[in-house]
Order: C-alpha cells, then structure tokens, then sequence
C-alpha cells in the first residue's frame, strides 16, 4: 500500500445537539472562562440532533482526499455499527481504511450554544487502544499526525521512530499539558508543527493568561526541532515561522460563523497538504485559511471541506492580508 500521506488520528461519531443552552463568564484573578449553563435537574430539549463521522484522524483524512492525495487513515475503529458508519464514510470518500477493528468505536455529543460554540462530550473507546503489532505495512510520503493518547499515541511514536517518514503534528489540548520535553523524541521527527495559542503556551510551559504575543512565541519555540512553526489565534489570525521569515496572517472580515467544530483540522490539514503540493507558504497560509473558513461557515467538520479545484477557486477570489518580516 502506498499513500502520498496518511492520516493518524481519533474516529468518532459525533452527535451534533442543538440546544438553548446558556453562557456565563467566570472571571477570577488568573482565569476567565465562559462556560455552556443548563439548569440542575431539569429535562434538556435537544431543537435538532445530527449525526456525523468526526475525529481528528478521519477529518484530516477528507481533506487531503478532496485535495486529490492518495490517502490512507490508519486508527482503530470497533466492531460495531457505529464502526460500520465510519468505514463507509472513508470508502466513499475514497480513503482507504488501514488500521485494525476491535472494542467500542469513540463517540462524541457536541453541544452547541447559541453563540455559535460548543463543548464536546468525548468518550474515546477504542481510538487509545491501537497496537504496534496491529499495523500492516504501508509507504507514505508524509504522515499527519493528530490527537492519540494512551498506548495508540506511544504506538506511533514508535512507528514513526521506525520510518522516515515527513511529518506534520496538530497535537490535543491533552498533549499539550504534556509540555515539549516531554514529547521531544516525536518532535524531533516532526517537521510542520501546529497548535493553536492555548496550547502553544502549555506546550511551552506558560500561562495562557500571562500569554506573550504569538512572535514573541514563535521565537521562544524556534528551540524545537520542527522545521516549520504554526500558532492559530482564531478570530485574529494565523502566525507562522520557516526558520526565515515570520508570517501573520488575518481572517475575512464578516465571516458568518455557524459552527467551529473541526475548523482547525481544515487548517492544519489543508495546510500541510499545501506544503506537500510544494505551494509557497504565504499560498499554504492562504489555502489553509480559506478551507477552514468555509467549515466555519457550516455545521460539521467535514461538510464544507472543500475539493482541491473549490479550494483553489474560492482562493483567487478572496483577498487576504498576510505579512512578512524576517525573525
């Protein structure tokens, strides 16, 4: 089996529901959280409930398959219907299953507020059960690398640390509390590394309240091995360093956001597809950008992922700031 890129990662079914549910702001001397609000002991009416395959893995997995890659997905999925679902989900999508079946398949109920943002409700199953002994042999160019815990994640540690394989990480929230020394022997395969800012600060040991500015960030990660350096910072952009030049890049203005769900999987995704396709990164920043806005404008994180000639379409007919100075 050969792959221009494979996609390691969690598969879910995610259970979309949409509720009235309410936010409240808890400010304290060092946090200040909005938090989703549903009165104690009462009954939840759901207004509307979906169903879609989700995780980092399969999500990762659609985008480089409408960008026309030859792509696998290698993760464990159960034996059960909800496993089934996933299966045909990646058939019909055109990527090809590569990972082993067993245990209960992971589940997700994102509950989504009327402010357009959710909290998910995640029960992993069997996405951390992955053995090493349970992986067929494959050729890749690149590999993706997004959330995996427990035995799955030290597994393709030590898969990777097996192969030479060209490598982009989108590492959990989870990951990130882990701190970068940490992760150290991964990192130093790793050549595309993408986090959003929380987790760049815990990735780096710091208070997200007592966060620098993103350069000022990206200089103090310039200390890790991966060739290529990427902070998401939502609404404000996207910061990236090449060991050359640092770029800032700045969303559409007046993007109607629906749904954020799966939004920086599109970027980090589409963005390490660009760098497989050899695009100039300042083109990267701005491929990358466009998908994820168009998942942001839809529910679902896999909805709106968009096909290699609407990328590049929607692309050309969006103008976009991004800046560049040396670092």
């Amino acid at each position: 089996m050969s792959f221009d890129i494979v996609a390691i990662g969690s598969a879910t079914v995610d259970q979309f529901a949409d509720t009235d549910s309410e936010l409240i702001r808890i400010d304290t001397p060092t946090t200040k959280e909005k938090l989703i609000a549903f009165p104690l002991g009462s009954k939840i009416l759901v207004k509307e409930l979906t169903l879609a395959v989700g995780g980092g893995g399969t999500n990762c997995a659609v985008t480089f398959a409408r960008l026309g890659l030859r792509t696998g997905y290698l993760g464990k999925v159960g034996h059960d219907g909800n496993g089934d679902f996933v299966i045909r989900t990646l058939q019909k999508e055109h990527i090809q299953f590569i990972g082993p079946r067993g245990g209960t398949t992971g589940i997700s109920v994102i509950l989504n507020s009327f402010a357009h943002d959710r909290t998910i409700l995640a029960y992993k199953g069997c996405n951390n059960e992955l053995g090493l002994k349970e992986i067929k042999p494959f050729t890749t160019r690149w590999v993706y690398l997004a959330s995996m815990l427990g035995q799955s994640f030290d597994t393709v540690v030590s898969l990777l640390a097996e192969h030479d394989y060209r490598v982009a990480f989108n590492p959990s929230n989870y990951q990130a509390e882990l701190g970068h020394k940490a992760l150290q022997p991964l990192l130093e395969k790793v050549e595309i590394l993408v986090m959003n800012l929380e987790e760049a600060c815990k990735f780096m040991g710091l208070m997200y309240q007592e966060r620098p500015a993103a350069k000022t960030l990206l200089q103090k990660m310039a200390e890790l091995p991966p060739k290529i350096l990427v902070i998401t910072d939502g609404p404000k952009g996207v910061h990236v360093y090449d060991r050359k030049h640092y770029y800032q890049a700045w969303p559409r203005e007046a993007l109607e956001v629906q749904e954020t769900t799966g939004a920086g999987d599109a970027f980090a995704s589409t963005f390490t597809a660009a760098c497989l396709l050899e695009e100039p990164l300042e083109q990267a920043i701005h491929l990358a950008m466009t998908n994820a806005e168009s998942v942001l404008q839809y529910r679902g994180a896999k909805e709106k992922l968009l096909s290699r000639e609407e990328l590049y379409a929607q692309a050309q007919s969006i103008s976009r700031r991004i800046e560049r100075e040396p670092l």
